[in-house]
């Protein structure tokens, strides 16, 4: 389908929404922080197709607390909002060459960090709906979208600048070729980020610890968050794993697995640490399998002054399970559902954006 459909879909929606009953006043806080962190992960991708407008756009009207987001980097240097590495053809199509017999085409298949902006704007990345996300709206059309293009966006809905945001540098030292080095993510995400109203509502993330080392040197007056999972914490044989900065679990105290991840953690100054809320690990203490993310893992996180926020959690058994433990938020690809959970376990919960203005505000930013 082609562009100007889904200005029409916005277009109807907005209509709809100004047909139907008022919502009441939109009431204004000074900020996002006083509630309890419901983060909608890529926009909420169980709900939406992920990372696009639309996606942020129903992050905003389910009443999350924070929109999470990845960035990535073209090749003409632009920071744009995508988790993958590369343009996967499970989730964009392309629709022409930007330029008459370009070398480049087909764009699906290539790293982002080998196509310019041009190039990556000429995508479909709206008309897929996700096998494991059987619930997602496709909005055919949709663009990958600039970090600037989506705070303008979510500027035009949030009036008050009350939304937080949670920003991840997709870097991979595995891999360097594959994406931007460190001080290129660093240095053109804080450009963005001190320039935009939102610059002291950003926690910036990374699984390559080395970025968050970067960034507090470059302004410690970011927090940071320092995600974590079976994958990173630890590196085949012996060897330092490549994302923890230089970094080796076993050199810290401990005693246990989990008290040495917070502890290595503290060691880069991050603010708060991310694991995995989901994955299961071999136990010596359980019989067969414990949580990566640990009630230790977040007593110790506390005590050394850091928050403990786990992703990527859709199961309100799990949920709960966190919470009884002491997290203190959540990232879900189902901010409506776990709002919804929390509002009734009496957490404060983020007020939802009135739909009226979302959508009006989409349609522009889509046109």
């Amino acid at each position: 389908m082609c562009i100007p459909f889904v200005y029409a879909l916005v277009f109807t929606e907005i209509a709809l929404v100004y047909a139907s009953p008022s919502q009441g006043p939109f009431r204004t806080v000074s900020n996002n922080h006083r509630f309890y962190d419901v983060q909608a992960h890529r926009g909420g991708r169980g709900n939406v197709v992920e990372s696009t407008l639309p996606s942020f756009a129903w992050g905003l009207i389910d009443g999350a607390t924070t929109l999470e987001l990845d960035n990535g980097i073209t090749q003409d240097g632009e920071v744009v909002v995508w988790h993958d590495e590369s343009i996967l053809a499970e989730k964009c199509s392309d629709t022409a060459p930007v330029v008459p017999d370009d070398p480049a085409y087909p764009y699906v298949g290539k790293f982002i960090s080998n196509l310019t902006l041009a190039q990556i704007k000429t995508l479909d990345c709206g008309s897929k709906r996700q096998t494991n996300y059987p619930h997602q709206l496709v909005y055919p059309g949709a663009r990958i979208s600039t970090l600037r293009e989506v705070f303008d966006f979510v500027s035009c809905a949030d009036l008050s600048h009350q939304i937080l945001w949670n920003i991840e540098s997709k870097i991979n030292p595995q891999y360097p070729n594959r994406t931007a080095g460190v001080d290129d993510f660093v240095e053109k995400q804080h450009e963005i980020f001190i320039s935009s109203p939102y610059y002291q509502s950003i926690t910036y993330q990374s699984f390559d610890w080395r970025t968050l080392v970067a960034m507090k040197t470059l302004d410690d007056k970011i927090v940071t968050s320092a995600l974590i999972d079976e994958d990173t914490a630890f590196a085949p044989g012996d060897s330092t794993s490549p994302w923890l900065a230089g970094l080796r679990l076993e050199a810290f105290p401990g005693p246990s697995l989990s008290e040495q991840i917070a502890q290595a953690a503290h060691a880069v100054h991050a603010n708060v640490l991310s694991p995995t809320g989901t994955f299961l690990i071999p136990s010596p203490s359980h019989e067969g399998y414990s949580h990566f993310t640990t009630p230790e893992m977040i007593s110790e996180a506390h005590r050394l002054g850091m928050k403990v926020l786990p992703w990527t959690v859709n199961r309100l058994d799990r949920v709960e399970e966190l919470l009884k433990d002491g997290a203190d938020g959540i990232i879900t690809d189902y901010p409506n559902v776990v709002r919804r959970w929390a509002r009734q376990q009496g957490l404060r919960v983020a007020p939802k954006y009135p739909k009226q203005r979302v959508f009006s505000c989409l349609y522009q930013h889509m046109h």
